[in-house]
Formats: C-alpha cells, sequence, structure tokens
C-alpha cells in the first residue's frame, strides 16, 4: 500500500467516510480499522493519529450522522409552518427521508448500539435533534387546556419510536418484512391516529 495518507488532504474525514461506506455494506461490527484505512487508501497505523478504535470512529459518523438529521428535522418544521400540525407530521417524514438518504449515518446513529452520551459533543448534538421534535409537539398541543395537555416530551418520543419502527421494519428492506402498505403511508396513517387519540388534532384532520 502507498503512503499517501501521510499527505492526505483530510485524513480524519477520509476514514469517516470510509467507514460510512463499510457500515452501510457490513454493519457497523462487520469492519475492521485496518478495512477502513484500506478503502480510505491511508496505512492502518495512520488511523490511530485520529481514532483510538473502531468505536470511536463509529462514534464520530454518529456525531456527522445526528448534524446532518439536526439540520434536516429543523428544515422540515420551518417547512411546516406556520401551520403546527404540518410542521409536527414534517419533521415525521423528515426522519424516514433521512434513513433512506444517508442509511450509513443511520446505522451508526441507531443500529450499532452507540450510546449518545459516549462524547459531549454526540450527546449535544443528539439532544438537538431530539429538541426539534419536542418544539413541533410544543406547539401542537397549545390549545389543549394545560391541565389535560400531554406531556409535548412523552408524545414527541412516541412519534420517534413509531417513525423508527416503520423505518426499520418497511423502509430498511428487512428480511420477511413486506407490507402491503407503502412505508409513508403506514406512518402518515399511524401519526394521525396516535394525535387523534391524544385530542391533538380533530377527527376531520
Amino acid at each position: 500500500m502507498s503512503k499517501r495518507g501521510y499527505h492526505h488532504g483530510n485524513l480524519r474525514q477520509a476514514l469517516v467516510d470510509a467507514a460510512l461506506q463499510l457500515i452501510e455494506q457490513k454493519g457497523p461490527t462487520g469492519f475492521t480499522l485496518s478495512e477502513a484505512a484500506k478503502t480510505a487508501g491511508v496505512t492502518p497505523a495512520a488511523v490511530y493519529r485520529h481514532f483510538a478504535g473502531r468505536e470511536d470512529l463509529i462514534a464520530e459518523a454518529a456525531r456527522q450522522g445526528y448534524e446532518i438529521f439536526a439540520d434536516v428535522m429543523q428544515f422540515a418544521y420551518d417547512s411546516g409552518q406556520p401551520s403546527a400540525l404540518a410542521a409536527f407530521e414534517a419533521t415525521g417524514r423528515a426522519y424516514m427521508a433521512f434513513a433512506r438518504k444517508h442509511p450509513g449515518h443511520y446505522i451508526a446513529m441507531f443500529e450499532s448500539g452507540m450510546s449518545v452520551n459516549r462524547t459531549p459533543e454526540l450527546a449535544a448534538v443528539a439532544s438537538r435533534a431530539q429538541g426539534v421534535l419536542e418544539k413541533a409537539a410544543t406547539d401542537l398541543s397549545q390549545h389543549i387546556p394545560a391541565d389535560k395537555r400531554p406531556p409535548a416530551a412523552m408524545f414527541s418520543a412516541h412519534i420517534w419510536a413509531m417513525s423508527h419502527g416503520v423505518v426499520e421494519l418497511f423502509a430498511r428492506n428487512s428480511p420477511g418484512t413486506q407490507s402491503p402498505f407503502e412505508a409513508d403511508a403506514l406512518l402518515e396513517s399511524g401519526i394521525g391516529i396516535y394525535l387523534r387519540g391524544l385530542g391533538l388534532i380533530d377527527p376531520d384532520h
């Protein structure tokens, strides 16, 4: 192998990009640091200048994924304004769109077993992404009297879980889990049923 890694313009990012490619192909535990180095075109020793091990590399891939995810969620929220319902539903759809467009990041974030508290930076950006959905949930529930209003953090977490479940089961080609309905339609109808049950939207919405 050549030693062009010593002169690489952005070795750290090249390694993250290589890891994302390998994560998508083999899963978060299906590759070694040596494979990541080879994919990036650098020597295995060069990896340790930036990452102590594979988990550190995956954690950085997850952090970058959450940065993208938070931006996607914020854009979806802003695009749905001024309707609180449209903004909330847009954040749910954004989850699925992100999973489809950034599978390597998605796997690093949600399927690698990586704790969001592994580093302060990872925890902060994960919290930012969650905060967008909670803000949308808060907006949606303002018309309900405070003593009857469900906690925004609770029902935003439920929508996050529903979005994650639909993505995992029906939007990422999981074996044996083909649905007779489009994943987008499943998520849309599920969110609608859930919100009606909480009294957050009228029955005719």
